[in-house]
């Protein structure tokens, strides 16, 4: 089984589209979750929106504090533009600098969201093999 674990400040937008479309498009066998190192009180508005637009819905998601339970557990961790928060995670670890979409414009959000799908299609092809 392949476990990946996506990490943002808040959990609350990016690593909670990220996991989003892993559990979509990943074979059977691989997992995601997602965490903040300093979590939202929920998922942003803005965040369900666009989700809702290509049919997956956030609402009912709410943002998690990142374990070092989680932290041990990964296969596979990408960090989201964290920077000096973001935490140590003893295994590979990609960094995606995407922006906050906290407050951002809808079409800036808009832009996020399909870089983040096209990521997370590209880290299936590349780094998840089918059990």
């Amino acid at each position: 089984m392949t476990y990946v674990l996506f990490v943002c400040n808040h959990n609350a937008g990016r690593s909670q589209m990220a996991q989003a479309f892993f559990e979509r498009d990943a074979p059977p066998g691989a997992e995601a979750e997602s965490a903040g190192t300093n979590p939202g009180e929920q998922v942003w508005p803005e965040v369900v929106e666009v989700m809702r637009e290509v049919g997956i819905d956030l609402s009912s998601r709410t943002p998690k504090k990142l374990t070092v339970e989680m932290q041990q557990r990964a296969d596979l961790a990408v960090t989201m533009g964290c920077g000096d928060a973001c935490p140590y995670v003893p295994t590979t670890v990609e960094d995606w600098d995407l922006p906050d979409p906290a407050g951002r414009p809808i079409g800036e959000v808009r832009e996020v969201r399909d870089t983040i799908e096209q990521r997370v299609k590209q880290l299936i092809a590349e780094r998840i093999v089918p059990s």
